[in-house]
């Protein structure tokens, strides 16, 4: 009865069903117990789970496991490896659990952590887990740990189910290795919406807009797999970053008039997006007040970024108060126009927003940035000088400041929102968190191996720039995956032609 009320999702039947329970004296029964904290875990009552649990005098396995399995889906990831610690035997399905736990509140280092304890103890991870485990690889950009869990897989002879093979495709293609993603896309021998789906995305984020539109020319020549509202976000993603304002416009339409579908707000921001990158500022501010649905701060901030883009500061300072009226401490928005009138030299119009900001307790995101070596993430915020190798990070920096220099770079500060002299601003963004990562890439990596860094903002103008320049001083690949997209630079070129 407990574990079909679970099914159910009953809030009033759980509360009825344990008032039975406890009437009929079966409260101190061990699978009673067991069964009410999976049923209260189904319904999202971790309070509930605590409460049961406490009246369990011996938890044996099963019981220990429930409860951790409770901890670790809602979010008690603390309590939860307490508890993991503590149990005096775990099978797979604890460790299991935890891994999850961790994957799912987005602490993907410690859920990669645990991955290698369980190799060392040679405890198998099942499918579920495995894709959590990918997503964590994903969400790091961790692409060495990716590429270890996959060979996991394959020696495991875990079979590549939808979900594994969905969740390996968004992996490397979220990792910036295209080739390997289309590799495991055309190796599945069933793929469903999401397969499709992600792999249309994952080229359209690395820059390959055209081939993201020919993929989802096969998707529907194939007639198999119908797309939703997931596969038409990765299309009009694909033609953003190419700028194919047109195709893009027949897409958006084709959702409503051939399948059926209604276009949501990320369709609307995309379109934003779309016009505000290829410069028709005007158009993308009537599509935005003639939206069927009160626009979102994502639509705003799609042209507030086309307004920095294209310096535009009257459409910029309309977008900004419409983002402040629905989000009041979205910083990116203050940033934004920051930088635009940081562009036209206005610095009071600089003062006033960081006042303003101030006032109204809004703190700017710091810069972050994560390489991995060996195996090993390793995570450099802007200006933080807290790495066991930054003096040799700061040497390298100021080899690479001097090739630059004989290679004729001048510094764009734009990004710096002070009225400062010069020459400090280009310290300023010379230690962007970008910049110390890619250092630390040139004198931790082989030559030849590419340098991957993932940020967790947008890279500047300055910072993209320099990228550019170093991967042809120094001869490296460097692929740097920020906020919104894929940047691979090669031989002073970079795959986003400018357009980001």
């Amino acid at each position: 009865m407990i574990r079909t009320c679970a099914q159910l999702l009953s809030h009033h039947s759980a509360t009825c069903l344990h008032a039975a329970v406890i009437k009929h004296g079966f409260e101190n029964d061990p699978h009673v117990q067991t069964g009410l904290i999976f049923m209260y875990a189904e319904l999202g009552c971790l309070g509930s789970c605590y409460g049961v649990f406490r009246h369990v005098l011996r938890p044996d396995l099963v019981c220990q496991t429930a409860m951790l399995h409770a901890c670790a889906k809602h979010g008690d990831v603390d309590f939860a490896r307490k508890m993991f610690d503590e149990m005096p035997h775990r099978d797979y399905i604890a460790w299991n659990a935890m891994v999850a736990g961790y994957a799912q509140c987005g602490s993907s280092r410690e859920a990669l952590e645990l991955f290698r304890e369980m190799q060392v103890e040679g405890v198998m991870l099942n499918e579920v887990s495995m894709v959590l485990l990918l997503s964590a690889c994903t969400q790091l950009g961790a692409l060495d740990q990716g590429r270890w869990a996959h060979a996991y897989v394959e020696r495991s002879k875990l079979r590549i189910t939808v979900s594994l093979g969905t969740a390996l495709v968004d992996m490397y293609a979220k990792c910036g290795d295209v080739d390997k993603a289309m590799e495991v896309f055309w190796e599945m021998k069933e793929r469903n919406v999401y397969t499709w789906s992600s792999a249309i995305g994952g080229l359209a984020m690395n820059g390959l807009g055209h081939e993201s539109l020919h993929l989802f020319s096969i998707m529907k020549k194939d007639g198999l797999v119908q797309p939703n509202e997931v596969t038409f976000i990765s299309v009009l993603r694909g033609c953003s970053v190419v700028g194919l304002v047109e195709e893009g416009r027949r897409h958006f339409e084709s959702m409503r008039s051939f399948y059926g579908i209604e276009p949501q707000l990320e369709h609307y921001g995309l379109m934003v997006d779309l016009y505000g990158r290829s410069g028709l500022l005007n158009e993308a501010l009537e599509f935005v007040n003639t939206m069927p649905m009160k626009p979102h701060s994502g639509a705003w901030s799609a042209l507030l970024h086309a307004c920095r883009m294209h310096r535009n500061k009257e459409i910029g300072e309309l977008a900004m108060n419409k983002i402040v009226e629905l989000d009041s401490k979205n910083d990116g928005a203050f940033v934004l126009l920051s930088n635009i009138y940081a562009d036209y030299k206005n610095w009071e119009g600089v003062i006033s927003l960081r006042q303003k900001m101030k006032a109204k307790g809004v703190r700017k995101l710091p810069g972050c940035s994560v390489i991995e070596i060996d195996g090993e993430a390793h995570e450099f915020i802007v200006g933080d000088k807290s790495h066991p190798r930054y003096d040799e990070i700061e040497l390298k920096l100021e080899e690479v400041c001097r090739c630059l220099r004989i290679a004729g770079y001048v510094a764009n500060t734009s990004s710096v929102l002070f009225d400062i002299e010069e020459e400090e601003k280009e310290v300023a963004v010379s230690r962007h968190s970008e910049r110390l990562a890619i250092a630390f890439g040139l004198i931790s990596l082989k030559e030849g191996v590419p340098i991957r860094v993932v940020m967790n903002l947008r890279i500047c103008w300055d910072c993209h720039e320099v990228a550019k320049m170093i991967s042809k001083i120094f001869d490296r690949e460097i692929i740097v995956r920020d906020r919104n997209r894929f940047h691979h630079f090669q031989d002073g070129e970079c795959s986003c032609k400018g357009y980001w």
